[in-house]
């Protein structure tokens, strides 16, 4: 019954994350933790991290990591297939529509009106994972008094690193996580 709830649960994530892969964050994060309660939000965050650092997209990755972490290997596969499979239909539809309808205004329009929203979805995401990682809590207001220093000096060295010197995500990546393997192996 496990696979069949991850199955649906990632089906309906896979349908309604317009977007792409960070646009579907906050809904893996609603569904897992909110609706089913089958992870923490720790649990998120880690399966974000660990969705982030390894090749391929994130919604797909994360889809995998939870659904293994909630049910196994098997899980992980169901998981995969359920997010993927809306994507697999629905692109297929809209490409032979796009192509066959694109200089009509109202598609146009439609594209046009759809960009703001997911904007705002992939910034409720980076919000979420921006306040669990530096206070430990996803929900505004924050309690200043969990502030994790650490965390905001490694937030800090990366966003100067890839802006001032066009450092590479990987090197950031890698280095933050030397750096933290070191810095929380002493605290």
């Amino acid at each position: 019954m496990i696979y069949l709830n991850l199955l649906f649960s990632f089906f309906q994530i896979g349908l309604l994350s317009f977007g792409g892969g960070y646009a579907a964050l906050p809904l893996i994060e609603q569904e897992l933790i909110h609706n089913q309660g089958w992870i923490t939000n720790q649990q998120f965050i880690d399966v974000l991290t660990l969705s982030e650092m390894t090749p391929g997209p994130i919604a797909i990755n994360a889809a995998t990591f939870s659904g293994n972490q909630i049910a196994g290997v098997l899980g992980g596969v169901v998981a995969t297939v359920g997010v993927t499979l809306p994507s697999v239909i629905i692109v297929q539809l809209l490409a032979y529509f796009y192509f066959k309808y694109k200089n009509i205004e109202i598609v146009q329009g439609i594209i046009q009106g759809l960009r703001p929203a997911v904007v705002a979805l992939i910034a409720s995401a980076g919000l979420t994972i921006f306040l669990t990682a530096m206070f430990g809590q996803s929900d505004l207001p924050v309690d200043l008094s969990t502030l994790n220093y650490v965390s905001i000096i490694f937030f800090a060295l990366g966003v100067f690193l890839m802006r001032k010197f066009k450092a590479s995500p990987i090197h950031v990546i890698i280095l933050t996580g030397i750096l933290g393997g070191i810095v929380y192996s002493i605290i």
